[in-house]
Parts: structure tokens; C-alpha cells; sequence
């Protein structure tokens, strides 16, 4: 390493330091690769890590063997591309958060003379556009609040007809439609929505009106889910007393740690009043760096995006890479932004008040979870807590409908908007597997890996998708699940799962009523659930086209032919007629093309 080490470039860039194995350890960024790569080290006797880091990094350096680097043109440069490429590749030293997501605004166009309310997540063109926001819960039932309290127009096209619909008579709309309110009067609704927008007590206490109204007219599914909406738009009102009176905007970020878990806490202030809040967190061990997760937390929020309201940056803490966020920030909003660690006043009340939430939120009790995930961690030598979780499975009858699936556990929950759904092309089990993980990494850009992957199968699959990764570059865990056989067939006695457990080192042969294992045959079996719940989709909706196509004259030799060379059905219906042609005949092609007509 000592020569790679002098011959890097004087220039910007990233740098990233490999193990013995070749796995990936360390991504950084510095303004001259030389200069820094070399501060890490000392050159004599022999080349060593320098004493003066901080445990983590020394730790780091003391399982190196190799590096390499790639040279960008500026140091900002340099900082966009650490951070995708620590999200992508997940190097085992680097802090690795969760909550890069765009978080959802409220807003109102003004300049319409009966306008609605809709929600976004980025800037909607218009000068007379109003945000509210942001918000990490609840931005869709605080949206159908004021559509249940508030006679609005109720859906885009109702402006359209010109005859008052069943809004009208439900009294949930003024129908302007025929003009039976004005511009003028209209205005003073949409005023009412926008002060139960700004005062969540004033809309929580008439949505229990609401609710108790529906209750005594004995209609309680509607009651039970508005008392289910009042619950997560409560948990998005944070209760302060800090009021600015001024039409300051600030984003605070708050981080507090112990020795095993950390709380990443956002406030959001718009008009001087604290409109929500949001904070995940995270597990982490004695060489947590505070510096570098307020640096991650900031950029996976922002995500390289004007947000639809440019807000002050306040942090409870300085942190050693502030100067080049902020000037990272500036070229995303296009104006100067600010990173302010406020020492009095009104927005050291602001801090004050993130730091004291943070503690709260630290002294909760882990979830039982948490538990399970260190000791399959330690059971199956994980690199780190598999906290997010990405199971898959595929599915198929006889080589048809061929599905895959991929469901996401995620901190004690699964997480459904999450999951994925593959239409396979591979005939073999093997090769779907490895289909459907192919696109799977190919995805790591715009959707980062989890901590761990589970896959339904033995050690062959595990072993292909070990392999896929690493040919990536990802730093990946990787776990499989499968039944135990006797005389070579799946096992599973009544009442009993002898499933096993692979992990890189060994098979584990688990009682079946040990905990780690049942956990994992729940995330297995909730792929298996939507695997085959995809492939039965699927297989209806082929059949419903095959029966369609044989109608028409079309055999079941020239479907099979059609489907070997173009894949779907939605591909066949696709594909025009010169292409039909070179597979079935050109009569056929032109009654294909007159069937999906």
C-alpha cells in the first residue's frame, strides 16, 4: 500500500481503503488526495497509522492492505460523490443513515379563484403558491381533515361540470361548479383550512367532533378511521411554546448518542411557529462520529434538491464539515444558505428544545427488535445491525407467470411501500434469483441497500447473491433461509419448521423454537406471501390473455412461440407489426395487432 500511497495525485477526490478480503472499509473525501490519505499515516519506522485519529479511523487503517481513489474536479465535487457512494456501496466504517427520503409540503395555489389543496414534494411552478410543512407523518390526514371539515372542491375535475354533484348534496362542497358561491366567499374557506393547518389543537378538537358525530350515527368504520388519522396527526404536532412572531424559517437538526444507540432529530419551523418534526434512530458502537452523521444527516435531506421552502440550518452542535456543506447548500438552493450553531436567544431556545426531545426519545425502551438483531448478529458474524432488512423470493407454475419478489422489514415493521415486484424472464430458479437481485443492484443508486439481505433458498443462492454483490463493490450482508431435507426432499413436519439458516461461515441447524429463527421464517414467509399473492396476479391475467388470443385463432404453439421471444404478454401487445411478423406470420402479426386494437 505504502506505494499507492505516494503515488496519488495533488488533486481533489475520493479515496477508499480495502481489507485483506477486498471489502470495502472506508470512503472519504478530500480537497488533495495526497495531502490527506497521507495525514492518516506515519512513514517510519515502517508505514503505520498515525496515533492521532480517533479509534475509529485507527481501527480502520489497522485492517487495510489496499486503496484506490477517484480524482473529480473540486472538493464539492468530491463531497456529492462520497455520499451517494457510501450510500450505494455501504463501507463498514462509514456512518450509514436511513432518512433520505423528500419529505411531503401541503400546498395551495392562490391565483386560482376556487383552488384546492394537494400535496407535493418538490417546488410547484407559480408566484402564488403557499407551502405548508414539511411533513414525516400524517401530511395525507391532515389533507382529508380539511376535506371532511372544510366544504372545498373536493376532487380536480368537479370545476369541470358544469352541474353540482353528490358533494353538494353531502354539504361538503359550495358547488361553484354552478356558481352558488363566489371567488370572495370561497377565499374565506380556504382562510378557515389554513388555520387548521397552522393550529393542529384547533383541527385534532374538531376532527374528535367529527368522529364522535359519525359514531352516533353508528357508522364506526369511518369513525375508527378517523380516530386512527387523529392519532398520526397528533404524533406530527410538536407541542412548544416557542413562538419567534416573525416569518423565519429554520430546519434544526439535532444528534445525541450514547454508547449504543443515537437520535437523529429534526424540527421544522415555518413562520416562526414549529410546524412538525421527525427523527429515526440508530444503533452504534464506541467509534460513532458525530461529526461525520450531522454531514450525512444534512445532505440525505436536502438530497440535491431545492426544497419547495429554503429554510436557516440551525444544529445543536458545530461539526468538522460545516463550511463545505453550507457551501453545498448554496449551489442546491441557488442563494447563500447558512449552517448556524445559535449560542443565545430564540434560537438557542429552538436548540434547547431539539436537545431535550433527543433525550426523551433516547431514554425510550429499544424496540424487542432491537434484541433479535443483535443476536443474529452475532449468531451469523453480521458486519453490522440488520436493521432494514430486504427479503427475497420468487415464484412460478411450471416455468409460467415467473415472479419474483422483494419485501422490506425496516426497524420492527415491514415496510409495504418498500416492496418490489419482478416479472422473471429465467426459466431456473437459480437464474431468477440471480435476474431479480441483478436489478435489484441495479437500483442501489436511487434506492440505497439495507443492512442485510435474506434470501429464500440455501447456500448456492446465498453464495450468488454474495457474489453479485461483491462484483458491485456493495458491502453487504447476506443470510439465507431453507428448509431442512430428508432423503434430499424439503422437510417440514407437522408443527415444526426444521428450517436452517446459512451465513458466509457455516450452516446453523437452530431449534425450531429458537427466537432468531422464528424471526426470520416470519420476514420469509411474508416474501413467500407476496411472491405468491404476485404470481397468482399474474397467472390469471395470462390465462385471461391466452384465452383471448386462442379466440382469436392464435394456437397455443405460436402464443408459447410469441412469449419465448418477446418475454410478457404486455411486450406481445407492444410490439409492432414487422416484429410480430418475424416470429409468427404476417396474418398473424395483422390479427394480433387487430386484437389489441
Amino acid at each position: 500500500m505504502l506505494q499507492q500511497i505516494q503515488s496519488l495525485p495533488h488533486q481533489a477526490g475520493i479515496y477508499q481503503y480495502f481489507d485483506r478480503d477486498n471489502r470495502l472499509l472506508y470512503i472519504g473525501k478530500a480537497k488533495n488526495l495526497a495531502k490527506r490519505v497521507k495525514s492518516y499515516f506515519r512513514f517510519t519506522p515502517t508505514l503505520h497509522g498515525n496515533p492521532a485519529l480517533n479509534p475509529r479511523i485507527q481501527k480502520m487503517i489497522s485492517q487495510s492492505v489496499s486503496l484506490s481513489y477517484i480524482v473529480v474536479k473540486n472538493e464539492h465535487d468530491a463531497l456529492i460523490l462520497e455520499n451517494s457512494l457510501i450510500k450505494q456501496l455501504k463501507p463498514k466504517y462509514n456512518i450509514l443513515l436511513r432518512d433520505d427520503k423528500t419529505y411531503p409540503y401541503i400546498y395551495i395555489d392562490r391565483s386560482q379563484p376556487f383552488p384546492r389543496f394537494e400535496i407535493t414534494r418538490r417546488i410547484v411552478p407559480g408566484k402564488h403558491i403557499s407551502y405548508f410543512g414539511p411533513y414525516a407523518i400524517a401530511s395525507r390526514d391532515i389533507l382529508d381533515a380539511l376535506y371532511q371539515l372544510c366544504p372545498l372542491v373536493q376532487k380536480k375535475g368537479c370545476l369541470q361540470g358544469k352541474r353540482a354533484c353528490l358533494y353538494y348534496q353531502l354539504k361538503q362542497c359550495k358547488a361553484p361548479c354552478e356558481g352558488k358561491i363566489t371567488p370572495e366567499e370561497y377565499a374565506k374557506i380556504v382562510t378557515k383550512a389554513m388555520q387548521y393547518i397552522e393550529n393542529k389543537t384547533l383541527l385534532i378538537a374538531d376532527l374528535h367532533v367529527k368522529m364522535h358525530q359519525l359514531a352516533e350515527q353508528l357508522r364506526f368504520e369511518e369513525a375508527t378511521k378517523l380516530r386512527d388519522s387523529i392519532e398520526r396527526i397528533n404524533k406530527s404536532h410538536v407541542h412548544s411554546h416557542i413562538d419567534l412572531a416573525s416569518k423565519e424559517h429554520y430546519d434544526i437538526f439535532c444528534i445525541e448518542h450514547h454508547q449504543s444507540r443515537a437520535v437523529v432529530l429534526k424540527l421544522f419551523m415555518r413562520h416562526g411557529k414549529i410546524v412538525s418534526s421527525a427523527h429515526h434512530t440508530l444503533s452504534i458502537n464506541e467509534f460513532f462520529d458525530r461529526d461525520e452523521a450531522y454531514e450525512r444527516a444534512i445532505l440525505d435531506f436536502y438530497n440535491n434538491e431545492k426544497p419547495p421552502v429554503v429554510a436557516t440550518v440551525l444544529t445543536a452542535h458545530t461539526f468538522a464539515g460545516e463550511t463545505l456543506v453550507s457551501e453545498h447548500l448554496s449551489s442546491v438552493f441557488g442563494k447563500k444558505a447558512s449552517i448556524i450553531h445559535p449560542k443565545r436567544g430564540n434560537k438557542k431556545s429552538l436548540i434547547a428544545l431539539a436537545l431535550q426531545n433527543a433525550a426523551e426519545l433516547l431514554k425510550q425502551t429499544p424496540p424487542n427488535d432491537e434484541t433479535l438483531q443483535h443476536a443474529l448478529k452475532e449468531l451469523c458474524h453480521l458486519q453490522r445491525l440488520p436493521q432494514r432488512i430486504e427479503i427475497f423470493d420468487n415464484s412460478h407454475m411450471a416455468a409460467q407467470a415467473t415472479v419474483g419478489a422483494m419485501v422490506v422489514y425496516d426497524n420492527g415493521r415491514f415496510d409495504t411501500s418498500s416492496y418490489r415486484k419482478y416479472h422473471l424472464k429465467a426459466k431456473d430458479e437459480y437464474a431468477q434469483m440471480r435476474e431479480m437481485l441483478t436489478r435489484r443492484i441495479a437500483g442501489f443508486q436511487t434506492n440505497p441497500p439495507p443492512d442485510l439481505w435474506l434470501i429464500d433458498g440455501g447456500q448456492t443462492l446465498r453464495k450468488l447473491a454474495q457474489d453479485l454483490l461483491e462484483s458491485s463493490g456493495t458491502n453487504l450482508d447476506v443470510i439465507a433461509i431453507s428448509k431442512a431435507k430428508v432423503d434430499a426432499k424439503a422437510y417440514r413436519a407437522k408443527g415444526k419448521a426444521h428450517d436452517i439458516l446459512h451465513d458466509t461461515r457455516t450452516s446453523l441447524k437452530l431449534l425450531p423454537t429458537d427466537k432468531r429463527l422464528l424471526w426470520m421464517q416470519r420476514l420469509r414467509d411474508e416474501a413467500h406471501r407476496s411472491a405468491i399473492s404476485f404470481h397468482k396476479q399474474t397467472k390469471l391475467k395470462h390465462d385471461k390473455e391466452l384465452k383471448l388470443l386462442r379466440v382469436k385463432g392464435i394456437s397455443v404453439a405460436k402464443i408459447q412461440k410469441l412469449l419465448q421471444h418477446f418475454g410478457t404478454f404486455e411486450a406481445i401487445k407492444s410490439a409492432d407489426i414487422e416484429a410480430l411478423g418475424s416470429v409468427l406470420s404476417q396474418k398473424d402479426a395483422i390479427n394480433i395487432k387487430n386484437i389489441y386494437m
